[in-house]
């Protein structure tokens, strides 16, 4: 941790690194000795080299700290807290195997590891040694203690106080409180051959070596044991770069089923943000199409015509276009904040038509009105004449419009502060589809008011008209 915390402390752009190594005395913090977690507090953006990512910056980090048998994985620390609340998992994904025995779940997460690195997108992949763990076994033998006049309890009292301690007393500082704890000094228990001349005394007075009485050995055993469902748990965790998740894991899980044969009794489950998009995907499924419901019957509503209603909701999917164009030039991968992004989209534009739709319409009433006072049709050269005349009507506002959406999304797509990612992918659909949008509104709805108002008319059945031969009279005298 040392190491790491120096190689880290070498970036220019780093103002303090603290690393820590093991867990607090809390269910909330589920770490084993063998995950080392560092804070790094950046300096201001002002002092970075120039053109300076946050991606090169941690591509950087993760050049340098390079050490065997380290896997490094680079998370915002709230993000970091909020997924190990959440799954217990502090990288995009990670593979949980269940089954009974620790050994088992350690071999099959090493084979996890291995397939799992091999996919293109895997950053770091690592699996935890869950029977990796060494600890110090004091096996006690019940006939030497028994013979000496000791029981269990005295032998085990003796271990605990030696070397574990045992709190005597508390020091008050101010406001602050101290635990005393007395135990033996460090010298005399710092290797086996010490731990196993620990005097114990006797109920009789004779003092002899723990090694009389107990087993002294170094055992194997899992560093930390984790249980889900009532069934011990090892998790393979799967640091993602420069791909998106959906994908990474199709083609992960069809490698997995392919080289990883899993024993009788043990069972493995995806997890990590992998679960909150699988969430999300199934939320979306279901507003996206309420949603565009929603709109179909407020325009219903609001005209009181099925027409107007179809040709918004058929030209729909074109102001959606421009999102999709800029997405992609931006490098964008689909999330829940871009399928926000187009559900706001879907509203703006379906709102702008509406209102191309009212201009038009307000002009073609006043050539109808024209021509039943002529006692005639609407001709074809009129209703052009109209839609001409209403969407021009339409050109400024829609122009404000424009201006002002773009205006205020702007500034969200060149931020950089605390939730700008997240802002960036809602806004990124609504400046590229407010382009086509405005295309759409100005261009596609006339000309497809234009068609749809010419087939009427075309349709319609023509008035009869009335010939009256001219009288002539002629008076002679």
């Amino acid at each position: 941790m040392q190491q790491t915390d120096k190689l880290i402390r070498a970036v220019p752009e780093v103002r303090r690194v603290f690393g820590k190594v093991g867990r607090a005395e809390t269910a909330t913090d589920p770490a084993p000795l063998s995950m080392i977690e560092t804070a790094i507090q950046l300096k201001p953006r002002s002092a970075w080299r120039p053109g300076l990512t946050t991606a090169d910056l941690i591509a950087e980090l993760d050049r340098i700290v390079r050490f065997p048998g380290l896997s490094n994985a680079w998370v915002m620390p709230i993000k970091n807290r909020i997924n190990m609340l959440a799954t217990g998992i502090k990288t995009p994904l990670g593979v949980k195997v269940a089954g009974s025995d620790p050994a088992v779940i350690q071999q099959v997460g090493e084979k996890l590891e291995q397939v799992i690195r091999t996919i293109p997108g895997a950053a770091s992949v690592f699996s935890e040694r869950v029977a990796g763990g060494r600890y110090v076994d004091m096996a006690i033998d019940r006939l030497a203690a028994a013979r000496l006049g000791l029981n269990i309890n005295d032998v085990q009292e003796v271990i605990n106080t030696a070397v574990g301690g045992m709190n005597v007393t508390e020091t008050v500082e101010g406001l602050e409180r101290y635990p005393v704890n007395l135990r033996y000094p460090q010298a005399a228990r710092d290797s086996l051959e010490r731990l196993r001349d620990l005097p114990i005394v006797t109920p009789t007075g004779a003092v002899v070596p723990l090694s009389q009485v107990a087993e002294v050995k170094i055992v194997a055993g899992p560093a930390m044991l984790q249980s889900e469902n009532a069934r011990l748990t090892g998790i393979t965790f799967v640091d993602i770069q420069d791909r998106d998740i959906g994908s990474f894991i199709a083609e992960a899980r069809k490698a997995v089923a392919e080289q990883v044969a899993l024993p009788a009794g043990y069972s493995l489950r995806w997890s990590g943000q992998y679960e909150y998009l699988n969430r999300a995907l199934a939320k979306l499924q279901l507003v996206a199409p309420v949603t565009l419901v929603i709109i179909f019957l407020l325009l219903y509503l609001s005209f009181g015509r099925l027409g107007e209603a179809v040709l918004i909701m058929g030209t729909l999917p074109f102001a959606l276009l421009g999102g999709i164009w800029l997405l992609y030039w931006l490098g964008y991968n689909l999330s829940v904040a871009v399928g926000v992004g187009f559900i706001a989209l879907a509203g703006v534009a379906a709102e702008t038509g509406v209102v191309m739709l009212v201009y038009l319409d307000q002009a073609l009433t006043r050539r109808r009105e024209t021509a039943q006072a002529e006692g005639r049709s609407v001709t074809l050269a009129e209703l052009r004449e109209a839609v001409v005349e209403g969407a021009l009507l339409r050109l400024r506002p829609k122009m404000m419009t424009v201006a002002t959406i773009i205006a205020g999304l702007l500034p969200i797509m060149h931020g950089a502060g605390t939730g700008s990612e997240v802002m960036q992918r809602i806004a990124a659909p609504m400046v590229g589809g407010i382009v086509s949008a405005t295309l759409l509104t100005l261009v596609v709805i006339p000309a497809m008011y234009l068609i749809w108002k010419s087939w009427a008319i075309s349709k319609a059945p023509r008035a009869s008209t009335l010939a009256v031969a001219p009288v002539m009279s002629v008076d002679k005298i």
